[in-house]
């Protein structure tokens, strides 16, 4: 029961993600709602299942850019997303790495907030 909460509530916080990003980025279109709900699943499956083995491939990669290429790799995941949901366009390649980098930024918050509410009491 657990798992499927954090997997809801991740996807919520990917779809608010993706519109904030869209919001501020003229050059975003996330489309209709519905088009939006899906490219947050998309980008959710994307980054649970197909980020972590692209993060193990390049490991020797990201030691030598001290971390660098795993931003490649979260830039890959947005486009991903981009190219396998119509109606969800990321036009321009500066906008994908600034929309990369508020896209994390707010996963980071979300993740710390997460954190702190789940974690054990200590009494």
């Amino acid at each position: 029961m657990r798992v499927l909460t954090q997997l809801c509530v991740s996807w919520l916080a990917n779809a608010i993600v993706l519109a904030i990003v869209a919001w501020l980025f003229a050059d975003i279109d996330s489309g209709t709602t519905g088009q939006l709900l899906a490219a947050a699943a998309i980008f959710g499956v994307l980054n649970t299942v197909l980020k972590p083995v692209l993060k193990l491939l390049t490991l020797p990669f990201a030691v030598i850019t001290l971390g660098l290429a795993w931003f490649g790799v979260s830039m890959f995941m947005l486009w991903l997303t981009d190219a396998l949901v119509p109606g969800f366009d990321i036009n321009g390649g500066w906008t994908l790495v600034w929309a990369t980098v508020a896209v994390w930024a707010v996963n980071v918050v979300l993740d710390l907030t997460f954190a702190l509410l789940t974690r054990p009491s200590r009494r």
